[in-house]
Protein backbone atom coordinates (compact mmCIF):
# COMPACT_ATOMS: atom_id res chain seq x y z
CA UNK A 1 0.00 0.00 0.00
CA UNK A 2 2.89 2.10 -0.07
CA UNK A 3 2.86 2.90 -3.36
CA UNK A 4 -0.59 4.27 -3.27
CA UNK A 5 0.89 6.69 -0.51
CA UNK A 6 3.33 8.24 -2.10
CA UNK A 7 1.95 8.62 -5.23
CA UNK A 8 4.52 6.63 -7.65
CA UNK A 9 2.64 7.23 -10.43
CA UNK A 10 2.39 10.75 -10.41
CA UNK A 11 2.18 12.33 -13.69
CA UNK A 12 2.00 9.01 -15.60
CA UNK A 13 -1.07 8.64 -17.80
CA UNK A 14 -2.24 5.06 -18.19
CA UNK A 15 -4.88 3.42 -20.70
CA UNK A 16 -6.79 0.21 -18.96
CA UNK A 17 -8.75 -2.12 -21.32
CA UNK A 18 -10.88 -5.01 -19.16
CA UNK A 19 -12.65 -4.01 -15.98
CA UNK A 20 -13.30 -7.58 -14.99
CA UNK A 21 -12.49 -9.03 -11.61
CA UNK A 22 -9.41 -8.52 -11.84
CA UNK A 23 -9.13 -5.57 -14.25
CA UNK A 24 -10.98 -2.85 -12.52
CA UNK A 25 -8.78 -3.31 -9.14
CA UNK A 26 -5.56 -3.08 -10.83
CA UNK A 27 -7.00 0.08 -12.35
CA UNK A 28 -8.32 1.44 -8.98
CA UNK A 29 -5.00 1.05 -7.95
CA UNK A 30 -2.91 2.60 -10.52
CA UNK A 31 -5.58 5.54 -10.50
CA UNK A 32 -5.12 5.43 -6.29
CA UNK A 33 -0.74 5.94 -6.99
CA UNK A 34 -1.52 9.09 -9.00
CA UNK A 35 -1.32 7.79 -12.44
CA UNK A 36 -4.22 9.37 -14.68
CA UNK A 37 -6.16 6.11 -15.96
CA UNK A 38 -8.35 6.45 -19.20
CA UNK A 39 -10.20 3.21 -19.52
CA UNK A 40 -12.36 1.40 -21.92
CA UNK A 41 -15.13 -1.48 -20.95
CA UNK A 42 -17.13 -3.35 -23.81
CA UNK A 43 -19.96 -3.05 -20.73
CA UNK A 44 -21.11 0.33 -19.85
CA UNK A 45 -21.55 -0.46 -15.70
CA UNK A 46 -17.77 -1.36 -14.71
CA UNK A 47 -16.54 1.88 -16.74
CA UNK A 48 -19.12 3.77 -15.13
CA UNK A 49 -17.94 2.67 -11.75
CA UNK A 50 -14.09 3.64 -12.60
CA UNK A 51 -15.19 6.92 -13.31
CA UNK A 52 -17.12 7.34 -10.09
CA UNK A 53 -13.61 6.50 -8.80
CA UNK A 54 -12.48 9.79 -10.68
CA UNK A 55 -11.20 7.95 -13.67
CA UNK A 56 -11.71 8.97 -17.35
CA UNK A 57 -13.96 6.42 -19.86
CA UNK A 58 -12.97 6.91 -23.64
CA UNK A 59 -15.56 6.18 -25.95
CA UNK A 60 -14.01 4.06 -28.25
CA UNK A 61 -10.44 2.11 -28.17
CA UNK A 62 -9.03 4.34 -30.91
CA UNK A 63 -9.74 7.48 -28.74
CA UNK A 64 -8.30 5.66 -25.86
CA UNK A 65 -5.08 4.69 -27.79
CA UNK A 66 -4.52 8.26 -29.20
CA UNK A 67 -5.36 10.04 -25.60
CA UNK A 68 -2.36 7.93 -24.18
CA UNK A 69 -0.03 8.72 -27.23
CA UNK A 70 3.29 7.17 -26.22
CA UNK A 71 2.48 6.24 -22.53
CA UNK A 72 1.21 2.82 -21.63
CA UNK A 73 -2.01 0.67 -22.58
CA UNK A 74 -2.87 -2.07 -20.03
CA UNK A 75 -5.31 -5.02 -20.91
CA UNK A 76 -6.89 -7.43 -19.42
CA UNK A 77 -9.03 -9.93 -20.98
CA UNK A 78 -10.33 -12.89 -20.97
CA UNK A 79 -9.08 -14.96 -24.88
CA UNK A 80 -6.35 -14.78 -26.95
CA UNK A 81 -8.81 -14.23 -29.49
CA UNK A 82 -10.48 -11.22 -27.68
CA UNK A 83 -6.85 -9.87 -27.01
CA UNK A 84 -6.24 -10.22 -31.20
CA UNK A 85 -9.22 -8.35 -31.83
CA UNK A 86 -9.07 -5.27 -29.05
CA UNK A 87 -5.48 -4.15 -29.80
CA UNK A 88 -4.93 -5.09 -33.99
CA UNK A 89 -8.75 -5.43 -34.84
CA UNK A 90 -11.36 -2.98 -37.13
CA UNK A 91 -12.02 -0.39 -34.45
CA UNK A 92 -9.45 -1.97 -31.98
CA UNK A 93 -6.05 -0.05 -30.55
CA UNK A 94 -4.14 -0.11 -32.86
CA UNK A 95 -6.39 1.94 -35.36
CA UNK A 96 -4.95 5.27 -32.36
CA UNK A 97 -1.51 3.83 -31.14
CA UNK A 98 1.41 5.94 -31.03
CA UNK A 99 4.53 3.42 -32.80
CA UNK A 100 6.10 4.51 -29.15
CA UNK A 101 3.14 3.03 -26.87
CA UNK A 102 3.42 0.09 -25.08
CA UNK A 103 0.87 -2.53 -24.39
CA UNK A 104 1.15 -4.86 -21.09
CA UNK A 105 -1.05 -7.68 -21.32
CA UNK A 106 -2.21 -9.14 -17.85
CA UNK A 107 -4.58 -11.81 -19.10
CA UNK A 108 -3.38 -15.11 -20.25
CA UNK A 109 -3.14 -15.23 -23.66
CA UNK A 110 -1.65 -17.61 -26.37
CA UNK A 111 2.28 -18.30 -26.46
CA UNK A 112 2.51 -18.72 -30.20
CA UNK A 113 -0.28 -15.57 -30.82
CA UNK A 114 1.67 -13.21 -27.59
CA UNK A 115 5.37 -13.50 -29.84
CA UNK A 116 3.56 -12.17 -33.13
CA UNK A 117 2.08 -9.55 -31.02
CA UNK A 118 5.61 -8.21 -29.96
CA UNK A 119 6.63 -8.28 -33.31
CA UNK A 120 4.10 -5.62 -34.14
CA UNK A 121 3.77 -3.55 -31.14
CA UNK A 122 5.97 -2.36 -27.97
CA UNK A 123 4.51 -5.59 -25.86
CA UNK A 124 4.88 -7.25 -22.47
CA UNK A 125 3.75 -10.17 -21.95
CA UNK A 126 2.94 -10.29 -18.16
CA UNK A 127 -0.23 -12.50 -17.06
CA UNK A 128 -0.92 -12.63 -13.13
CA UNK A 129 -1.68 -15.16 -10.30
CA UNK A 130 -3.07 -14.71 -6.88
CA UNK A 131 -6.41 -14.13 -8.30
CA UNK A 132 -9.07 -11.77 -7.57
CA UNK A 133 -7.96 -11.83 -3.78
CA UNK A 134 -4.31 -10.83 -4.81
CA UNK A 135 -5.70 -7.95 -7.25
CA UNK A 136 -7.67 -6.65 -4.25
CA UNK A 137 -4.78 -6.66 -2.12
CA UNK A 138 -2.35 -5.16 -4.49
CA UNK A 139 -0.08 -8.23 -3.66
CA UNK A 140 -0.02 -10.20 -7.22
CA UNK A 141 2.36 -12.29 -8.73
CA UNK A 142 3.66 -11.03 -11.86
CA UNK A 143 5.95 -12.96 -14.43
CA UNK A 144 6.85 -10.73 -17.65
CA UNK A 145 8.01 -11.69 -20.63
CA UNK A 146 9.53 -8.89 -22.93
CA UNK A 147 12.89 -6.99 -23.96
CA UNK A 148 14.44 -5.16 -20.99
CA UNK A 149 13.45 -1.58 -22.07
CA UNK A 150 10.15 -2.91 -22.34
CA UNK A 151 10.01 -4.63 -18.82
CA UNK A 152 11.68 -1.52 -17.01
CA UNK A 153 8.90 0.91 -18.86
CA UNK A 154 6.36 -1.66 -17.26
CA UNK A 155 8.19 -1.56 -13.97
CA UNK A 156 6.50 1.29 -11.84
CA UNK A 157 2.90 -0.57 -12.91
CA UNK A 158 3.69 -3.42 -11.65
CA UNK A 159 5.25 -2.30 -8.66
CA UNK A 160 1.91 -1.19 -7.39
CA UNK A 161 -0.34 -4.00 -8.18
CA UNK A 162 2.08 -6.51 -7.56
CA UNK A 163 4.47 -7.77 -5.08
CA UNK A 164 6.19 -10.77 -6.34
CA UNK A 165 7.71 -9.41 -10.03
CA UNK A 166 10.01 -11.44 -11.99
CA UNK A 167 11.25 -10.54 -15.44
CA UNK A 168 11.17 -14.67 -17.19
CA UNK A 169 12.80 -13.61 -20.46
CA UNK A 170 12.01 -13.03 -23.82
CA UNK A 171 8.16 -12.29 -25.31
CA UNK A 172 6.25 -15.38 -24.82
CA UNK A 173 7.87 -16.58 -21.16
CA UNK A 174 5.79 -14.51 -19.31
CA UNK A 175 2.88 -16.48 -20.59
CA UNK A 176 4.72 -19.87 -20.30
CA UNK A 177 5.48 -19.28 -16.96
CA UNK A 178 1.70 -18.98 -16.33
CA UNK A 179 0.21 -21.69 -17.94
CA UNK A 180 3.08 -23.81 -15.81
CA UNK A 181 1.18 -22.08 -13.05
CA UNK A 182 -1.92 -23.24 -14.06
CA UNK A 183 -0.86 -26.33 -15.25
CA UNK A 184 -0.43 -26.95 -11.39
CA UNK A 185 -3.04 -25.14 -10.14
CA UNK A 186 -5.92 -26.99 -12.34
CA UNK A 187 -4.23 -30.56 -11.20
CA UNK A 188 -4.50 -29.58 -7.74
CA UNK A 189 -7.98 -28.26 -7.38
CA UNK A 190 -8.61 -31.73 -9.01
CA UNK A 191 -6.14 -33.66 -6.15
CA UNK A 192 -7.82 -31.70 -3.25
CA UNK A 193 -11.78 -32.09 -4.54
CA UNK A 194 -10.89 -35.86 -4.66
CA UNK A 195 -8.96 -35.90 -1.22
CA UNK A 196 -11.91 -34.03 0.58
CA UNK A 197 -14.50 -35.96 -0.91
CA UNK A 198 -12.81 -39.21 -0.20
CA UNK A 199 -13.17 -38.03 3.58
CA UNK A 200 -16.69 -36.63 3.59
CA UNK A 201 -17.22 -40.68 2.31
CA UNK A 202 -15.51 -41.78 4.68
CA UNK A 203 -17.49 -40.37 7.22
CA UNK A 204 -14.75 -37.58 8.12
CA UNK A 205 -15.21 -34.06 8.96
CA UNK A 206 -13.55 -32.38 5.49
CA UNK A 207 -12.77 -28.68 7.16
CA UNK A 208 -10.84 -31.04 10.42
CA UNK A 209 -9.00 -32.77 7.25
CA UNK A 210 -7.99 -29.34 5.31
CA UNK A 211 -7.07 -27.90 8.96
CA UNK A 212 -4.43 -31.49 9.56
CA UNK A 213 -3.29 -31.17 6.12
CA UNK A 214 -2.08 -27.41 6.27
CA UNK A 215 0.54 -28.50 8.37
CA UNK A 216 2.10 -31.05 6.44
CA UNK A 217 3.58 -31.90 2.93
CA UNK A 218 0.11 -31.27 1.26
CA UNK A 219 -0.14 -27.86 2.27
CA UNK A 220 -0.92 -25.36 -0.62
CA UNK A 221 -2.76 -21.76 -1.15
CA UNK A 222 -5.00 -24.24 -2.94
CA UNK A 223 -5.75 -26.26 -0.33
CA UNK A 224 -6.24 -23.43 2.38
CA UNK A 225 -8.45 -21.31 -0.08
CA UNK A 226 -10.13 -23.47 -2.05
CA UNK A 227 -10.17 -26.26 0.33
CA UNK A 228 -12.53 -23.72 2.60
CA UNK A 229 -14.31 -23.00 -0.45
CA UNK A 230 -15.43 -26.53 -1.30
CA UNK A 231 -15.59 -27.58 2.59
CA UNK A 232 -18.28 -24.45 2.96
CA UNK A 233 -19.82 -25.40 -0.39
CA UNK A 234 -19.15 -21.62 -1.90
CA UNK A 235 -18.51 -21.64 -5.48
CA UNK A 236 -19.39 -17.76 -6.44
CA UNK A 237 -17.06 -17.15 -9.10
CA UNK A 238 -13.85 -15.28 -8.26
CA UNK A 239 -11.84 -17.28 -11.09
CA UNK A 240 -14.23 -18.66 -13.49
CA UNK A 241 -14.02 -22.86 -14.37
CA UNK A 242 -14.42 -21.29 -17.88
CA UNK A 243 -11.32 -19.55 -18.07
CA UNK A 244 -9.76 -22.58 -16.27
CA UNK A 245 -10.71 -24.54 -19.55
CA UNK A 246 -9.19 -21.87 -21.40
CA UNK A 247 -5.73 -21.98 -20.37
CA UNK A 248 -5.62 -25.96 -19.59
CA UNK A 249 -6.28 -25.89 -23.14
CA UNK A 250 -3.54 -23.45 -24.10
CA UNK A 251 -1.30 -25.36 -21.51
CA UNK A 252 -1.97 -28.74 -23.95
CA UNK A 253 -1.44 -26.73 -26.69
CA UNK A 254 1.74 -25.65 -25.67
CA UNK A 255 2.74 -28.67 -24.63
CA UNK A 256 2.19 -30.62 -27.89
CA UNK A 257 4.13 -27.99 -29.58
CA UNK A 258 7.53 -29.05 -27.19
CA UNK A 259 6.67 -32.69 -27.15
CA UNK A 260 5.76 -32.93 -23.69
CA UNK A 261 3.37 -36.21 -23.59
CA UNK A 262 1.42 -35.68 -20.20
CA UNK A 263 -1.51 -38.33 -19.74
CA UNK A 264 -2.20 -36.49 -16.58
CA UNK A 265 -2.62 -33.46 -18.48
CA UNK A 266 -4.81 -34.89 -21.01
CA UNK A 267 -7.05 -36.36 -18.02
CA UNK A 268 -7.16 -32.61 -16.83
CA UNK A 269 -8.34 -31.16 -19.63
CA UNK A 270 -11.32 -34.16 -19.79
CA UNK A 271 -12.12 -33.34 -16.90
CA UNK A 272 -12.74 -29.55 -17.21
CA UNK A 273 -14.46 -30.01 -20.52
CA UNK A 274 -16.57 -32.43 -18.92
CA UNK A 275 -17.53 -29.82 -16.08
CA UNK A 276 -17.87 -27.02 -18.22
CA UNK A 277 -20.06 -28.44 -21.22
CA UNK A 278 -21.64 -31.90 -20.18
CA UNK A 279 -22.05 -30.81 -16.17
CA UNK A 280 -23.02 -26.83 -17.19
CA UNK A 281 -20.61 -25.60 -14.38
CA UNK A 282 -18.54 -22.78 -16.56
CA UNK A 283 -19.78 -19.80 -14.31
CA UNK A 284 -19.44 -21.80 -11.19
CA UNK A 285 -15.41 -21.03 -9.70
CA UNK A 286 -12.67 -23.29 -10.93
CA UNK A 287 -12.95 -24.38 -7.02
CA UNK A 288 -16.13 -25.71 -7.86
CA UNK A 289 -14.88 -28.81 -9.93
CA UNK A 290 -15.57 -30.49 -6.25
CA UNK A 291 -19.07 -30.59 -7.49
CA UNK A 292 -17.70 -33.67 -9.82
CA UNK A 293 -17.30 -35.96 -6.92
CA UNK A 294 -20.37 -35.17 -5.40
Amino acid sequence: MQAHMNKALSGHKIGFVGLGNMGRANARHLHEAGAEVIVWNRSDAPAEAAVAQGMIRAATLPELARAIGDGVICINLTTTEVVDQVVFGAGGLIEGLHPNALIIDFGTTGVPQTKEFAKRVNWVDAPVSGGQVGAEAASLTIMAGGTEANFQRALPLFQVVGKNITHMGASGSGQVTKLANQLIVAQTIDAVAQALRMAELSGVDSALVRKALLGGFAESRILDLHGSRMVRRDFAPGGRAVLQLKDVRLMCELAESVGLNSPTLRNSLAQWETFVHEKGFGDLDHSGLFRMYE
